[in-house]
């Protein structure tokens, strides 16, 4: 028993010896299979991350490329603000172009800024040129990008087709890895489809490009047209100045020959022009009761606005002048008739304008007219041409100085009108004698008597008011302001053409007469009769002049009076004179009314020297 027993123990000892070396051996197994596991866990835990890590990089490489594209489709939108303002610079070098046809100074503004564009547009083209070689370089570094991508990708699917096959031998231990392989594999596709998208837009914009190459370069063909145009418009520029030369000197030549003409006209119709106004029927208190005289005005084609006929005692008196103004017409209508003979004293002519007629019967009016536009008389309005007329000539080279003075003839006695101190109830006491001379030439001066330099129409105004404020004036039966004495306005031109160097003197003489008056009517007493007196001796001393210029006499009384003494070089030398007779439409003025027609008559009859020009 013993024996056996101790056979047996042995044998269960050793079972359980080698059944402790197998479970020691399987354990040993199992440990390093555990270890094999865990460094295999390890490995693609370690692989995991560094996978995370490269997705991280794809990520940010990811972000980067659409930071790029931002920037791409700002650069894009600035092509296109571009290629607007392009556009806007090709509209406005057409409108320029249109305007250059219009007119030269704006052609030449216009040519600077053609210069400019032009310069610009060379300068935008550059820009465009060295945009696109970087936009180029840029798609190419893009492309190496891109490449470098797809290669990184592809590297990223190959590790994940390995880390997939080891994933598949431990799902239970790494499932989570799996699920995060997949979502990577997922996020790679969607990295694809962006780069897809960022490719076409890549090739959109390369389009955009080319499509803005071409507008340069139609720019660059129109800028080419624009400067082709700019010299055929130099071209007629030239030719307009040279036809703007032409026209000029025609200018000067037209000039001359309608000076020729002008005063060859004024030749033929008489050195002494004569003509009628009648004077409109009065409204005021003191005439309203009065008569209208007959008159008439004949209206056949040889009479027609020079003739006028009067009844007076069933007897028809007819008389025909250059000129008769009815009770209707305007200071404009008796102005404009007489001009031409104005333009002759700039002509270098000597000019002499007068009013003859009774007491109150528009002689004042006709010369001086007064305040308001329509109202203006001869003296202002023949101003007015004389300076209007010589300022326009200025573009021909002339120039003109201008001298007026201003006198009165009262009671024989010469008075100046522009003397200081001077006033209408001034009385010759002790002051100047004014002395009238003539001298070889037939120019007529006044000693002592004040010249005034004047430069435009308003400076004679301003001496004309102060003249008329001298002036002597009264009142009588037959004219509430009358004027008592002869005004003489005497206006000296001197003109010079640069050009030409010619040289004119001419000499306008505006004349406005005292009325003539019968003392019964006037009803003249004191220093009213001295006066009428005087005017109806100085007048005629004036009748009796132009008597004796009528039939040819070779003595001549200018020295009777000084009015006629005055007149002289107008009534007997080479002067262009021009006589109103100014009439009143009163029947009770009928006798003195065909007096005065009768005296403009033989005016109108009287021959003397041709008007010479005075160069």
């Amino acid at each position: 028993m013993v024996s056996a027993t101790a056979y047996i123990r042995p044998s269960n000892w050793q079972l359980a010896v080698e059944s402790y070396e197998k479970e020691r051996q399987d354990r040993e197994s199992a440990e390093t299979s555990r270890d094999m596991l865990t460094v295999d866990l390890e490995r693609v835990t370690h692989e995991a991350k560094r996978f995370s890590e490269q997705l991280k990089m794809v990520q940010d490489t990811n972000k980067r490329l659409q930071e790029y594209n931002t920037s791409l489709q700002q650069y894009n939108s600035n092509l296109q603000a571009d290629a607007s303002k392009s556009g806007e610079t090709i509209s406005k070098l057409q409108k320029e172009k249109s305007a250059m046809m219009e007119t030269m100074v704006s052609l030449k503004d216009l040519n600077n800024s053609m210069k400019n564009q032009l310069d610009s547009s060379r300068t935008s083209q550059q820009e465009a040129i060295r945009v696109k070689e970087e936009f180029r370089k840029e798609v190419e570094c893009l492309r190496s990008e891109l490449q470098q991508v797809r290669d990184d990708r592809d590297q990223s699917v190959a590790q994940v087709n390995t880390l997939n096959v080891e994933l598949a031998n431990c799902k239970e231990i790494a499932g989570q890895s799996t699920e995060d392989c997949e979502s990577l594999s997922v996020k790679v596709s969607a990295f694809e489809v962006t780069c897809n998208m960022q490719q076409e837009q890549i090739q959109t914009l390369q389009k955009q490009l080319a499509f803005a190459t071409e507008k340069l370069k139609l720019a660059d063909v129109t800028a080419v047209e624009v400067m082709t145009g700019y010299q055929e418009q130099k071209v007629k520029i030239k030719d307009l100045e040279e036809r703007l030369a032409s026209a000029e000197f025609q200018i000067v030549e037209a000039d001359k020959l309608r000076k020729k003409l002008h005063n060859t006209i004024l030749e033929l119709k008489g050195n002494i022009r004569v003509f009628c106004r009648v004077r409109p029927l009065l409204s005021d208190s003191d005439s309203s009761g009065a008569e209208e005289a007959p008159i008439s005005y004949p209206t056949s084609v040889e009479s027609a606005g020079r003739c006028i006929d009067l009844m007076n005692q069933g007897q028809r008196f007819s008389f025909s002048y250059d000129k008769v103004f009815d009770h209707v017409a305007s200071q404009e209508d008796v102005f404009v008739e007489m001009s031409q003979l104005v333009q002759s004293a700039l002509d270098g002519y000597k000019v002499c304008i007068f009013a003859y007629g009774q007491t109150g019967s528009g002689k004042t009016y006709t010369m001086m007219g007064q305040p308001g536009i329509d109202q203006k008389g001869i003296i202002p309005r023949s101003l007015e041409q004389i300076f209007k007329t010589s300022q326009s000539l200025e573009s021909q080279g002339w120039k003109y100085c201008m001298q007026a003075s201003m006198l009165e003839i009262y009671n024989e006695t010469i008075r100046d009108l522009l003397a200081p101190g001077r006033s209408s109830n001034f009385e010759m006491t002790a002051g100047k004698q004014y002395t009238i001379k003539h001298d070889p030439h037939g120019n007529t001066t006044v000693s002592d008597l004040i010249v005034a330099d004047v430069f435009s129409s308003a400076d004679v105004t301003s001496l004309l008011a102060k003249a008329s404020q001298s002036r002597s004036v009264g009142r009588t039966h037959m004219n509430e302001q009358s004027s008592r004495s002869h005004f003489v306005f005497t206006l000296k031109i001197s003109g010079s053409n640069e050009n030409t160097g010619q040289q004119v003197q001419g000499i306008l003489n505006l004349i406005d007469l005292a009325g003539s008056e019968r003392l019964a009517k006037s009803g003249s007493t004191g220093d009213r009769l001295k006066e009428t007196q005087a005017i109806n001796k100085s007048l005629s001393a004036l009748s009796d002049v132009i008597f004796a210029i009528a039939k040819g006499d070779d003595h001549v009384p200018f020295r009777n009076s000084k009015l006629t003494y005055l007149l002289q070089p107008c009534l007997g030398g080479d002067s262009k004179t021009l006589m109103f007779v100014n009439i009143s439409p009163e029947a009770s003025s009928i006798g003195e009314t065909i007096c005065s027609l009768r005296f403009a008559s033989r005016v109108n009859a009287c021959e003397i020297g041709i008007p010479r020009r005075h160069t």
